[in-house]
C-alpha cells in the first residue's frame, strides 16, 4: 500500500515563540558556529600542512574535525536563518533530508571515535607493532569503514521514516528535524517503527561504547607496568579522547536510547551533541596537545610571512 502524505511542509517552533528571544539565541548560535568552523577547520589545515603531524592519531583527528563541521552545519545554519523569518518552515522532503545527514554525520562520528580508541589501544599496548598495524592502508580502510557505517545507519533511519504517512499535524516542537519528534507527526501506529529506530541507533551506540570501554580498560590495565612518566604521557593523550566521547555519547544516549517519546529537555540536550561538542573539540585536542599547539604556531608564522 502506497504511503499517503498530505503534509508538504513542517513548522519548526524553535526554542521560543518570542521573536526577540529567538534572535538572541540565533546570534549565540551564529558565534558558536563561526567558532566551530574556524576551530575545527584550523585543525584540519594544521594536520594537512604540518609534516610533524603524520601519526594515525592526527590523521583520524583531522577527519573527526571535518565531520564535526559537517554535523553542526546540518542544523545550525537553518536555526540562524529562521530567526529572520516569522514563519519557520521546512518542506517534508527537506525535513527527511536533514534527518539523513544528521544521522549520517552523527553515525560517522561515533565510528570515528571508536576507531580513535582502537588507535590509542594499539599505540599504548602494542607500541613495537604500532607502525606495522596502523599503516596508511589500514588507517584509510578504518576511516572508510566509519563513513560506510554512518551511511548504513542513516539509510536505515531514513528508510523507516519514509514508511510513515503524514496527513495531519505539521508542527514540530524542535529547532531541527529528528526521528523522535517527526514520529509524533505520523498519522499511523508508529510502535514497530519506533522500536526499529531504537534498535538501529541503540545497537550502534551500545556496541561502540562497549568497544570504547573495553579499549580503555585494557589500556589502564597495561599502564600499571609503565613508569610514572610513561603513564602520564599515555593518560594525557587518552584524556582528550575520553572527554570528547563523554560529551558526545552521554547526551546522545539520553535522546536515542529510550522509547520514542519527546521531552522538554530534548532541545537543550541536542545543543550539547550538535553544537557544544564540535565547539569544544578543538579546545580539548589542541590545548592538551603540545604537538598540535606547536604545529598551529608554525602554521600561523608561515601564514604571516607569506
Amino acid at each position: 500500500m502506497a504511503t499517503v502524505n498530505n503534509v508538504t511542509e513542517i513548522i519548526l517552533l524553535g526554542f521560543s515563540p518570542k521573536q526577540d528571544v529567538q534572535k538572541i539565541i540565533s546570534v549565540m548560535f551564529l558565534l558558536m558556529y563561526i567558532a566551530i568552523v574556524l576551530g575545527n577547520g584550523l585543525i584540519v589545515v594544521t594536520v594537512m600542512a604540518s609534516k610533524g603531524l603524520t601519526s594515525p592519531m592526527y590523521f583520524f583527528l583531522s577527519y573527526l574535525s571535518f565531520v564535526e563541521i559537517c554535523y553542526c552545519s546540518v542544523t545550525a545554519p537553518k536555526l540562524i536563518l529562521d530567526s529572520f523569518i516569522e514563519r519557520k518552515i521546512i518542506s517534508l522532503k527537506g525535513c527527511i533530508t536533514q534527518i539523513f545527514f544528521l544521522h549520517f554525520f552523527g553515525g560517522t562520528e561515533i565510528f570515528l571515535l571508536t576507531v580513535m580508541a582502537y588507535d590509542r589501544y594499539v599505540a599504548i599496548c602494542k607500541p613495537l607493532h604500532y607502525t606495522a598495524i596502523m599503516n596508511r592502508r589500514v588507517c584509510g580502510l578504518l576511516v572508510g569503514a566509519a563513513w560506510g557505517g554512518g551511511l548504513l545507519h542513516s539509510v536505515g533511519q531514513t528508510f523507516l521514516i519514509f514508511q510513515l504517512p503524514f496527513c495531519g499535524l505539521n508542527v514540530l516542537d524542535h529547532y531541527f528535524c529528528d526521528v523522535h519528534p517527526v514520529l509524533k507527526l505520523a498519522c499511523s501506529d508508529t510502535f514497530l517503527i519506533g522500536v526499529l529506530i531504537i534498535i538501529n541507533g541503540g545497537t550502534i551506540s551500545v556496541v561502540s561504547f562497549m568497544v570504547l570501554l573495553a579499549s580503555y580498560v585494557v589500556i589502564l590495565n597495561s599502564l600499571r607496568t609503565r613508569t610514572s612518566d610513561g603513564r602520564r604521557k599515555a593518560l594525557s593523550t587518552c584524556a582528550s579522547h575520553i572527554a570528547v566521547v563523554g560529551l558526545f555519547f552521554i547526551p546522545c544516549s539520553f535522546v536515542y536510547l529510550r522509547p520514542c517519546v519527546t521531552l522538554p529537555a530534548d532541545k537543550i540536550v541536542a545543543v550539547f551533541y550538535t553544537v557544544i561538542t564540535p565547539l569544544l573539540n578543538p579546545l580539548i585536542y589542541s590545548f592538551r596537545n603540545a604537538e598540535v599547539k606547536n604545529a598551529m604556531k608554525r602554521l600561523m608564522r608561515r601564514t604571516v610571512i607569506w
